[in-house]
């Protein structure tokens, strides 16, 4: 019996309404906790991915998180006054942490399982003031020579200006109570609890403006 793709051939699989809102991008929501503010010289600490989904009576909500903790990459600055801001001890024998390596191969992992779940052509990062996230996101793959990034290589949805024009705030706390989504500063600047509302507002805003303009024209090939 003849197999059922030929080498080379790939599968289509049919886009999903996730993939023809956004023209095939799969929106990933994504923070990360540093040692500083340079994506070169300084750790990155947490990562976390939140995954999206599209409910048919709900809208866009939250569907799944992958975080990790990450160890320190050899040579990394760490600047106290980060440390300080974020609360992260990064020798803390609890936190559990990870390589580099390995916290972007999980992610990347479920993200292309996604994209291709969705009939997505490629993962968009999601973030609030995302080119901080991915630089930094960029430059932990350049150092771990990580292969299939699924992140487009620049583009972004920047939360903080999205929530500039619908509710007037531009501070994701702002933004997330004028939303009414409710803020609890103490769990703040954890990767999980900064990307979930993030989430949350992304998914707040593009179903506020989905209902204003109504059912969109089917994508077309």
């Amino acid at each position: 019996m003849p197999a059922p793709f030929a080498t080379g051939e790939r599968k289509s699989v049919q886009k999903s309404p996730l993939a023809q809102r956004f023209r095939g991008f799969l929106p990933v929501v994504v923070d990360i906790e540093t040692g500083g503010f340079n994506c070169v010289t300084d750790a990155l600490l947490e990562i976390a991915a939140v995954l999206v989904e599209v409910d048919p009576e709900a809208g866009w909500r939250r569907k799944a998180t992958i975080a990790h903790h990450v160890k320190p990459f050899e040579g990394a600055r760490l600047e106290e006054a980060a440390l300080r801001f974020n609360k992260i001890d990064p020798w803390h024998p609890f936190r559990l942490a990870v390589s580099e390596a390995h916290a972007l191969e999980n992610i990347f992992e479920k993200v292309r399982q996604q994209v291709q779940e969705h009939g997505c052509s490629r993962a968009i990062l999601v973030g609030h003031n995302p080119a901080f996230d991915l630089s930094f996101l960029k430059a932990a793959v350049d150092r771990c020579k990580t292969k299939r990034n699924p992140f487009h290589a620049f583009s972004t949805f920047d939360t903080a200006s999205l929530a500039g024009v619908a509710l007037g705030q531009t501070v994701l706390s702002r933004a997330v109570a004028a939303a009414g989504l409710g803020w609890q500063e103490e769990e703040a600047h954890s990767a999980v609890y900064d990307a979930e509302k993030t989430a949350d507002l992304f998914c707040t805003i593009v179903n506020r403006w989905d209902r204003l303009r109504g059912p969109a024209a089917p994508e077309s090939d």
